[in-house]
């Protein structure tokens, strides 16, 4: 289960890794780079009420998110991807600022 008030669970990532600092640094930006990539595409997906493409795009990042421990990020994903495959897009549109706060919150853990 994932903890949605972590924001990095350091000891998994560091596992996952091998703690190797080079590659924790590779991933975590191309994590973040890629995350923030699908906020754009999500808004598109919300604006034309596509709750298919929404959920597919929350479940292309949610899986890497949560397999290095970036659990809120993981998190944000996995209710956008939930509220969508119920049919709720406008759901997704609150879930999609809570998203862009916890890829930030990510982004300033990594600096």
């Amino acid at each position: 289960m994932i903890d949605p008030t972590i924001v990095l669970d350091l000891v998994q990532f560091r596992e996952v890794t091998l703690d190797d600092d080079e590659l924790m640094g590779q991933i975590l930006t191309a994590l973040i780079d890629d995350t923030a990539r699908q906020i754009p595409l999500l808004e598109v997906a919300i604006r034309e009420q596509d709750a298919r493409k929404c959920a597919r795009l929350a479940h292309y990042s949610k899986g890497a998110c949560a397999n290095v421990g970036a659990n809120a990020v993981a998190a944000a994903l996995e209710a956008i991807e939930r509220q969508a495959a119920s049919g709720s897009v406008v759901e997704c549109g609150v879930q999609l600022a809570a998203l862009a706060t916890e890829v930030e919150r990510l982004r300033q853990q990594s600096a």
